[in-house]
């Protein structure tokens, strides 16, 4: 613990590369304090933080499925690819290390001495309802982000657990901000879902998904019906080219994101 300050109490630095600019597109931008830019991990496309055991996996198994094509891993279903791929990735900004103990809510956090601010913070447990179910130990913490996401007028962004990602040990809360009118910094809300120990998370390590969404296409109502003959007869013979034929969704359903 040598290298890393601790509070017990409630309450490598290469250049990053900008992301592209595309003049008249819509675009998201990230701002950060002058004297912050270039020694901490910059927000980047979420596909570059796709996780390592999404990256090592084959896309067929050595095996054929009941109908005979080949055996196929979640590596081959473009849902999920396109899902990784989704919006930009915000990342914890320095080495944090988190001693959480047997009763997982005197946690002890610490980080480098010379860091500019405190990278965790924690909220009073009583603002998720703690120990009440499902948080009965519980001890709610924050990401602190030092990064202002600024949008086009009329979008709001959704910052989200990353998806997919049973690999982290956290989990942090969903929210959807207008950011084209909050003009400043989104922290983030998280639970400690991992084991108990002592754990450093690296600088990098993504926090939140962030999507902008234009908010005047978003679907407002809905309705639940029973099909009629000519959609049941639409959804067999899809569900028939989808477990009989290959890279039918690749070829003929999906669209490129």
């Amino acid at each position: 613990m040598s290298d890393f300050k601790v509070s017990f109490g409630f309450g490598d630095t290469a250049q990053p590369e900008p992301l592209s600019v595309s003049s008249g597109v819509p675009q998201i931008e990230f701002l950060c304090d002058p004297e912050l830019w270039g020694h901490i991990p910059s927000p980047e496309k979420s596909i570059r933080s796709a996780p390592d055991w999404f990256k090592k996996l084959d896309r067929e198994m050595d095996m054929t499925d009941a109908q005979g094509l080949p055996g196929l891993t979640v590596k081959a279903c473009l849902p999920v690819t396109d899902v990784f791929s989704l919006g930009f990735m915000l990342p914890l900004p320095f080495d944090v290390q988190l001693l959480v103990p047997e009763d997982r809510v005197s946690i002890q956090m610490g980080w480098a001495p010379n860091v500019p601010f405190q990278p965790i913070e924690q909220h009073h447990p009583g603002q998720i309802g703690a120990p009440e179910p499902p948080f009965e130990s519980t001890m709610p913490l924050k990401f602190i982000n030092p990064w202002r996401i600024k949008v086009p007028e009329g979008y709001s962004v959704l910052f989200s657990q990353p998806f997919s990602r049973p690999d982290l040990p956290f989990t942090s809360f969903s929210g959807f901000v207008d950011c084209d009118r909050f003009d400043t910094t989104v922290n983030i809300p998280f639970v400690w879902t991992g084991p108990i120990g002592t754990f450093v998370l690296p600088a990098g390590t993504p926090i939140a998904q962030m999507i902008p969404i234009k908010r005047d296409t978003l679907l407002k109502s809905g309705a639940s019906r029973a099909s009629n003959q000519a959609e049941l007869d639409e959804q067999a013979q899809a569900k028939q080219r989808k477990y009989h034929e290959e890279s039918t969704y690749a070829r003929d359903w999906r669209v490129k994101k």
